[in-house]
């Protein structure tokens, strides 16, 4: 479900009040703990967490003109959908937030290569999203996405 909302604050007034609720939460969580450099935008119809043009003007591979995504926020039809980049391109990072997820959290990580789903919004580790927000500056996901399309 892609959102046709303009804003973010658009994006969220049209959310059922019990998503609206948990998405706020995790947006604020968010905004938190990311590291000085990334903006946040609509961005493919969701909320974006993202490296601007202005620090890394050659945008995204898929479409320049769109400023390279980092982290996404987003209700889908079953869940509240987290995309990380970080999680997808470095297993590290992966194996790390799969490790802290199982130790804090009760139940199964349901979780695709960069998806993380939360089925029900109260059990959403809102201290382990903020830790996995900020572990990466701008400059080290540019530094990972550059050797990416290097491959």
């Amino acid at each position: 479900m892609q959102s046709k909302a303009n804003s973010i604050q658009e994006y969220l007034d049209s959310l059922p009040e019990e998503r609206r609720d948990a998405i706020t939460k995790l947006h604020e969580t968010i905004l938190k703990a990311l590291p000085k450099g990334f903006e946040t935008c609509m961005s493919y119809g969701m909320i974006g967490y993202v490296v601007p043009h202005s620090i890394y003007p050659k945008g995204y591979h898929c479409d320049p003109k769109l400023p390279l995504p980092f982290i996404s926020l987003a209700s889908q039809k079953n869940a509240i959908s987290l995309y990380h980049m970080g999680i997808y391109a470095n297993e590290e990072l992966l194996n790390w937030f799969t490790s802290e997820y199982a130790n804090r959290v009760k139940g199964k990580l349901d979780m695709g290569k960069s998806c993380i789903r939360f089925k029900k919004p109260e059990q959403i580790p809102l201290d382990l999203i903020a830790e996995l927000a900020q572990k990466w500056s701008p400059a080290d996901w540019i530094s990972t996405y550059e050797t990416l399309l290097k491959r």
